[in-house]
């Protein structure tokens, strides 16, 4: 007989978050792994915008983090590649350098002790929302995770690669999880690679939808309480560890394997599968934002 007909909503999020905790297993990527697995990820969604955008994650050592090379695309970013720099952008492991607007990376690093990976891209639907100068509208179940945690960067501050962009993106953060910036892209920093990817893949299609949406109609709000309650529902390491896992898979199906160098244990896949993926929304829009 079943036991939990009568059970509340509140007892059952609360079953249904400890049986995760043991459902989900932790995943045995490295860092480095996760975070050219991002980049392949995110090349697949559309993020790509040329050489445009940077993926960071906090290393190791204090004041050191992991980010791809100026000048190879996220299609081309594998763990081998990527290079350990100091919040001064020198290069302290790899070849070549860093985009110079990683810059304001290191400023919300400091400003966000919690923040562990950050990602920044120029999508086509953000970009194109980014034009409008209007804030990222949450109006539909899927898209809670940025209920009232995405901030809104309203004037353009010009290219990030001064410390007036990093104090000016940082402030306009504050401890929200993603920033749409006017006339520019997306940002999302968050405590996990994982989650991070998750919410970066989300933001792309809320700004796609309110886009569709916003072009039959008044986009209507949600209520404030349940849009709250499914933000929480959404929202935990477990959910992130799940969605990132699967889109790695997906990654790794469709031939992005060569961005593991070496095969994690765990990690579905491995590093076995060679080859390269194309994005249908990219174009050769060269720079450094």
């Amino acid at each position: 007989m079943a036991e939990t007909l009568t059970a509340t909503k509140a007892d059952l999020v609360d079953l249904a978050q400890r049986r995760m905790q043991t459902a989900i297993p932790d995943n045995g990527w490295t860092t480095r792994q996760k975070l050219a697995l991002t980049c392949r990820i995110l090349f697949d969604a559309g993020h790509d915008s040329g050489l445009a955008g940077q993926i960071t994650a906090r290393a190791e050592r204090p004041g050191t983090y992991y980010t791809q090379r100026l000048g190879l695309g996220f299609d081309e970013i594998t763990e081998a590649n990527l290079l350990l720099v100091d919040e001064d952008l020198n290069v302290l492991e790899g070849d070549g350098m860093a985009n110079p607007a990683n810059r304001f990376h290191s400023w919300v690093y400091r400003a966000r002790p919690d923040v562990n990976c950050i990602i920044h891209t120029h999508p086509l639907h953000i970009s194109a929302l980014s034009m409008l100068e209007t804030p990222l509208v949450v109006s539909h179940m899927d898209l809670c995770p940025l209920y009232d945690d995405c901030a809104f960067l309203e004037k353009w501050p010009g290219i990030p690669v001064g410390n007036e962009e990093g104090e000016i993106i940082s402030a306009a953060l504050g401890d929200k999880r993603a920033l749409l910036l006017a006339h520019h892209g997306q940002l999302v920093a968050t405590g996990t690679v994982e989650e991070s990817c998750t919410l970066a893949v989300l933001f792309e299609r809320a700004a796609r939808l309110q886009l569709l949406a916003s072009a039959s109609g008044r986009i209507q709000e949600i209520p404030e309480l349940l849009a709250r309650e499914a933000h929480d529902w959404t929202s935990t390491p477990k959910r992130g560890q799940a969605n990132f896992a699967y889109y790695a898979r997906r990654a790794l199906r469709a031939g992005h394997g060569d961005a593991l160098t070496a095969p994690a244990t765990g990690s579905p896949g491995g590093g076995t599968t060679p080859g390269t993926t194309t994005s249908s929304d990219t174009d050769d829009t060269n720079g450094g934002a």
